[in-house]
């Protein structure tokens, strides 16, 4: 039996690597799936991987070390538990504080285990240093983007452009029906730490433009209970509750039929373009973290939509910037006037369509099942 063991610590980590093993199980047989993850790999893996996201997605170096006990706790009990389990194949899946040190750590205790890693670092934009390390530790990059493809290839690591597994896992989720012009949907995040920072402000974007346009309805979807949990009593605080509908999930529905968008950094945005939703992008973490990633940042945009496009796309309100008055004035604009909404969305169009063909999961998969032998 050919054993693999897979690490994915954010929600969409989770749903990238469980697409990847749908494949692969197809594919080897049989296969016996270890590791951590969230929800979706636990049922692709039959209860094989642990669900620890919830707890795991912590963005920001302040952020992640106030909760440093927590994760030495879990990289030893995981480090453990893979010195045991022997498998073939290590699949590291995004979450790279995380994920490049425990494939040092199982590099040199299990110096027979292939590594794999899905979703490469976006160490071109903050750490180019990594890379020779990441050459020494790794026997094959899978990169999501064409550009990455020769960053890791030149260095000397076997790379692999599979292209964007939002292709596959988006096409299966689009919806008949049109826009409703009135409802503007709020996207805070999957993080404990976003939701603090930034629905606060989302809150007060939407009552500054209940104040001009009183038939405007949002929906804000919470990726997981616990969150929806947290949210509920903001809303409530707010006295909100009649124009504010809070729902457990359904991000990828209200993409569709939301006339505008408020939206954290991070997946949602790519997914927000690829259905074609106009949308900003808000940004707040704590200052010192903020103040970190400046110095070791070298791109000129935070939003990988305005990355891909090498020019301001989507409109990025970021720290102090992502504020009601900024927020709730770009959202009366894009409302307002149909020649720029409409001229946006074509943008995220074209930057959407550069996200590849559909087949990324089995491609991937294919790379894998390869170093599974």
């Amino acid at each position: 039996m050919k054993r693999i063991y897979v690490v994915a610590g954010e929600m969409s980590g989770d749903a990238h690597a469980a697409g990847l093993l749908r494949e692969l199980t197809g594919m080897v047989e049989p296969l016996e799936i270890c590791g951590a993850g969230g929800p979706e790999m636990k049922e692709v893996s039959g209860g094989g991987t642990k669900d620890w996201v919830e707890d795991a997605a912590v963005m920001g170096v302040i952020e992640v070390l106030k909760r440093y006990g927590w994760f030495k706790e879990r990289f030893e009990e995981m480090l453990a538990e893979i010195k045991l389990q022997k498998p073939d194949v290590l699949l590291l899946v995004d979450y790279p504080g995380f994920n490049l040190r425990f494939a040092k750590a199982v590099k040199e205790a299990l110096p027979e285990t292939k590594q794999v890693y899905y979703i490469s670092p976006q160490v071109w934009a903050w750490n180019k240093k990594r890379i020779p390390k990441m050459v020494d530790l790794l026997d094959e990059m899978l990169c999501l983007f064409p550009f990455e493809k020769p960053i890791f290839e030149n260095a000397g690591l076997k790379t692999t452009h599979v292209g964007h597994p939002l292709v596959d896992e988006l096409s299966e989720k689009r919806i008949e029906g049109g826009r409703d012009p009135d409802l503007i949907g709020l996207f805070p995040g999957s993080r404990e730490r976003e939701i603090a920072k930034l629905f606060p402000m989302m809150l007060e974007t939407a009552a500054a433009l209940r104040r001009w346009r009183g038939d405007l309805k949002f929906s804000v979807p919470a990726a997981t209970p616990k969150l929806a949990q947290t949210m509920r009593g903001m809303i409530a605080e707010a006295g909100a509750e009649d124009w504010i509908t809070l729902t457990d999930g359904g991000s990828h529905e209200l993409m569709q039929r939301a006339a505008c968008g408020v939206i954290a950094s991070g997946t949602a945005t790519l997914e927000a373009a690829c259905f074609g939703l106009p949308y900003c992008l808000v940004y707040k973490m704590a200052w010192t973290t903020y103040l970190l990633g400046k110095m070791l940042v070298k791109i000129k945009y935070i939003g990988i939509v305005n990355i891909l496009a090498d020019e301001k796309v989507v409109e990025e309100f970021i720290q102090a910037d992502a504020a009601a008055p900024a927020v709730s004035a770009w959202v009366r604009d894009i409302l307002s006037n149909d020649e720029k909404r409409q001229a946006l969305v074509g943008r995220l169009g074209e930057v959407s369509a550069k996200l590849g063909e559909h087949g990324t999961h089995r491609r991937a998969a294919e790379r894998v099942a390869e170093w599974l032998g």
